[in-house]
């Protein structure tokens, strides 16, 4: 998500539902969840598999709609927006790290960074320094030209070995006060946020766990 300098949250839910019917059983993914991630904050949300947290993630960004409750990012209501709404506040608000790679394979890599920065209204030649700089940052940086089909799975979504590279990238991001706000089961991602919030069975099982990130001075905290 974008820096939002005002003092409000940059999200804030309140009693969030969501149940997904299925064969057997319906299934309540999300059971009444509260949260509130400061403007500027890093957050984490871990927890197993089937906990919820990509749902809540999906419901926050506007890619599918809660029964119940309330969003608002940088103030602004998601919940209750048409499909042409939310696409404009995405642009305006949010950057989304897809778990799978979404890339249009008709473009090259460089384009395939570019374009969501156009689309924003950016220069061109601005949205190219900076993508060049990130392809860099990831280490394909020699790949610009190519077009997704060529590249490995871990090159086109740089997980595993790319791991550090992309913890790097996201404390670059919050140091220049981007607000963070990623998913995981992994613990040792998870430490690069400022703080954890836990879930299980749908619902927020810890409110916060304050961590310092590496290379910090002060032991971690627990709230």
């Amino acid at each position: 998500m974008t820096d939002i300098s005002s003092e409000r949250a940059a999200l804030a839910v309140q009693g969030l539902r969501k149940t997904f019917e299925a064969e057997n059983a319906p299934v309540r993914a999300l059971r009444g969840v509260d949260m509130t991630v400061r403007a500027g904050e890093f957050a984490a949300v871990m927890g197993p598999s089937g906990c919820g947290k990509s749902t809540l993630l999906n419901l926050v960004a506007g890619l599918d709609v809660p029964d119940e409750g309330t969003i608002m990012v940088a103030g602004e209501p998601v919940t209750g927006r048409t499909e042409d709404e939310l696409a404009r506040m995405r642009r305006k608000h949010m950057g989304i790290v897809f778990q799978f790679f979404n890339l249009l394979e008709g473009m090259t890599v460089l384009e395939n960074v570019v374009l969501p920065s156009v689309i924003a209204g950016r220069r061109r030649r601005m949205a190219e320094t900076r993508a060049r700089d990130l392809l860099d940052l990831l280490g394909i940086g020699d790949k610009a030209s190519a077009v997704p089909g060529v590249l490995s799975g871990g090159q086109r979504q740089r997980d595993s070995g790319g791991g550090t590279e992309i913890i790097e990238l996201l404390r670059r991001l919050h140091a220049g006060g981007q607000t963070i706000i990623l998913v995981t089961h992994d613990p040792a991602v998870a430490e690069a946020a400022g703080r954890i919030v836990r879930m299980r069975d749908g619902r927020i099982e810890e409110a916060a766990v304050s961590v310092v990130p590496v290379g910090a001075d002060e032991p971690a905290q627990r709230r």
